[in-house]
């Protein structure tokens, strides 16, 4: 079965194929069988003669076109047949037909004149309207546009539309078709404008637009918004939205001038040197409000305008740039701006001290400027010390400047003097009083002072010695300086011998402290009045024992090697010094004084009160001591013990010392 199938479509499609072939061979027989003979005629084949007889031409009469049987050279055009005055029978063209060629082929059938298959207008030699004139053929609507006769400027030959429309010929305005109804008229979106449409727009389409900004009613930002028509771009400087003030209206560049009245910005964001020219490298300092000094016409003249100067007067007015300081102006700093003003030098409209350089006197020296007067106070020169800028008076007196004594002018005349109750002083007024105000008085200064103290402070006049002075003169200087009443520099002068515990009593001033010893010798017994110590010590007024102050601790006591005994000092000692002594023995023992002026311990061998006797049997005598020094030969062969007591012999004499005629005996 796979084998069959491919050979059943292959037949099926030569058999589609030869019923095609048949069918196309009998309509072409079919067709020329009429063309071919005419009827009546024995079948000749016409189309042999190269003319086909196609239409009426069937039907005509072989004589209507062989003329005389004459078959050779019979034409083949229409006209030629169908002419006027042509000699073959054909019918020719009526004297109302349209002015055309004589190809009638191109508009007329070969079967019947009317109606006709086609018109051929290429074949018409007259205008459009002698054809369409409302009569012959179709002509103008009621409401075609106003516009010439010549159809073919808008029309083709083939139908009236679409077409191509041809604005020469029209004779209205644009607005008569182009209203929206008659013609595409301006749309929703269309720029502002009058109705002449051929201002803009060309006549082969709307666009491109040959814009005329004439016929334009509206703003340009109406159009020239981006969105509708090119609109400012991003380095557009900032302006109103009146293009026109500005650019042409053929090219926005080169802009015919600059309407500065439209600028939204600062000068200085298109004088720049970048957008548009800035200020030069030699342009003063400023800021950067440029029509403060220049018009929007030209840079120059300008009209200076000094407040938005930024840099300091004389960055111009030095001389070079602009007009500086001539050589008959004051000493001052450079800034004009402070005196003068930026319309004109003079008259100034004041004169800022601040910046005079000089001294006062450079200019008020009654020439520059008015000086001091005849009858004005000895002072120096320096005016700001008293006087402000503003004016002479009032003044705010600065006695710093003053050259005379405060009595050339403080003398009760020229100005207030000392009154009745014043102090007996100098006149050195400066010395007590400040210069702002009398009272109160900074100090008062006692070396101009001319009366004593207690003619001041007596309680009355001054503070005079309070309720509980100490007893004393009124010379207050003697204790108390000019500054304060205390610290004191006391001075005992005034002070009356032996009374110093009337003050020094621990209440009043210091007195005698818990370790002091016990006297009851006033102060200066001892003290100097510079200082406590050093003292000048007197121990006739000492109320207690040596040993209460000489104990080694208060004062100097008994050095180890000192004799021992319970005596007070001054039984050995004077007041004065240690040494010498001067002990007298009082005791009834006492054997007297010896020439040989022996040593305490001579007698005392213990160093004590104790006298340590070589012969205690013999004591208090003589013998106690010097038993061993007697010789009985001496003495008469005597014993010791007999002539104990030498004293009371011839020999030897008592007080106040021993006589021994006997030399050879030593005592």
């Amino acid at each position: 079965m796979n084998k069959s199938r491919p050979s059943a479509q292959a037949a099926a499609g030569l058999l589609r194929t030869a019923m095609i072939l048949v069918l196309c061979t009998l309509a072409i027989l079919l067709h020329s069988l009429p063309v071919h003979a005419a009827p009546g005629t024995s079948g000749f084949d016409h189309l042999s003669t190269g003319f086909p007889l196609e239409g009426a031409h069937i039907n005509t009469d072989c004589s209507n076109c062989h003329v005389r049987g004459i078959f050779k050279g019979t034409p083949r055009e229409c006209a030629l047949c169908h002419g006027q005055g042509s000699r073959m029978s054909g019918s020719a063209k009526p004297a109302d037909h349209i002015q055309t060629l004589n190809m009638c082929e191109d508009c007329h059938s070969d079967r019947v004149w009317t109606p006709l298959v086609r018109f051929d207008h290429n074949q018409v030699t007259g205008s459009c309207a002698s054809c369409h004139n409302g009569t012959i053929a179709t002509g103008k609507t009621p409401n075609h546009i106003a516009s010439s006769n010549t159809c073919d400027d808008c029309h083709g030959t083939s139908a009236w539309i679409p077409a191509r429309f041809d604005h020469s010929g029209v004779s209205g305005s644009c607005a008569s078709c182009h209203n929206g109804s008659t013609a595409t008229g301006k749309h929703a979106r269309h720029v502002t404008s009058s109705n002449s449409c051929d201002d803009c727009h060309t006549t082969n389409a709307w666009t491109p637009a040959n814009f005329d900004h004439s016929g334009v009613t509206g703003s340009c930002s109406s159009c020239h918004n981006g969105s509708t028509a090119q609109g400012k771009n991003t380095r557009h400087i900032q302006t109103t939205s009146l293009c026109e003030s500005c650019h042409r209206i053929s090219s926005w560049a080169p802009v015919m001038r600059v309407d500065h009245a439209d600028v939204l910005g600062s000068c200085a964001s298109c004088h720049n040197g970048t957008t548009a020219p800035g200020k030069t490298s030699n342009h003063i300092t400023s800021g950067n409000t440029c029509d403060d000094c220049h018009t929007t016409n030209a840079w120059t003249p300008a009209n200076f305008d000094h407040a938005s100067v930024s840099g300091s007067c004389s960055s111009c007015h030095n001389g070079s740039t602009a007009e500086g300081k001539n050589t008959r102006h004051i000493q001052t700093t450079n800034l004009c701006e402070n005196c003068h003003r930026n319309n004109s030098w003079i008259p100034v409209t004041r004169v800022d001290h601040a910046d005079v350089l000089g001294t006062c006197a450079s200019c008020h020296n009654g020439t520059t400027a008015p000086g001091k007067t005849p009858n004005h106070i000895a002072s120096g020169n320096s005016c700001d010390d008293c006087h402000t800028t503003n004016a002479w008076t009032p003044a705010v007196f600065d006695h710093a400047s003053v050259t005379a004594t405060c009595s050339s002018c403080h003398n009760g005349t020229t100005a207030e003097g000392k009154n009745a109750r014043h102090i007996q002083t100098t006149n050195l007024c400066e010395d007590c009083h400040r210069n702002s105000s009398w009272l109160p008085v900074i100090r008062v200064d006692h070396a101009d002072v001319l009366g004593t103290c207690a003619s001041c402070h007596n309680g009355t006049t001054a503070q005079g010695k309070t309720p509980n002075h100490i007893a004393s003169g009124n010379t207050c200087d003697d204790c108390h300086t000019t500054n304060a009443w205390i610290p004191a520099v006391f001075d005992h002068i005034n002070v009356s011998p032996g009374s110093c515990t009337s003050c020094h009593n621990g209440s009043t001033a210091q007195g005698k402290n818990a370790t002091h010893l016990l006297t009851s010798a006033q102060c200066d017994e001892c003290h100097s009045t510079i200082g406590w110590v050093p003292a000048s010590f007197n121990h006739d007024q000492v109320t207690g024992s040596c040993s209460s102050c000489h104990n080694g601790s208060t004062a100097e006591g008994k050095p180890s090697s000192h004799f021992i005994t319970s005596l007070q000092c001054d039984e050995c000692h004077t007041s004065r010094r240690w040494l010498p002594l001067d002990f007298r023995h009082s005791s009834a023992a006492y054997p007297g004084d010896h020439r040989a002026n022996p040593t305490c311990t001579d007698c005392h061998g213990g160093n004590s009160q104790t006298a340590t006797w070589p012969a205690p049997a013999f004591q208090p005598d003589c013998a106690a001591c010097h038993a061993s020094d007697y010789v009985p030969s001496e003495h008469d062969n005597q014993s010791v013990s007999e002539n104990r007591d030498c004293a009371s012999s011839s020999c030897h004499e008592d007080s106040p010392r021993h006589s021994v005629f006997n030399t050879d005996w030593e005592t």
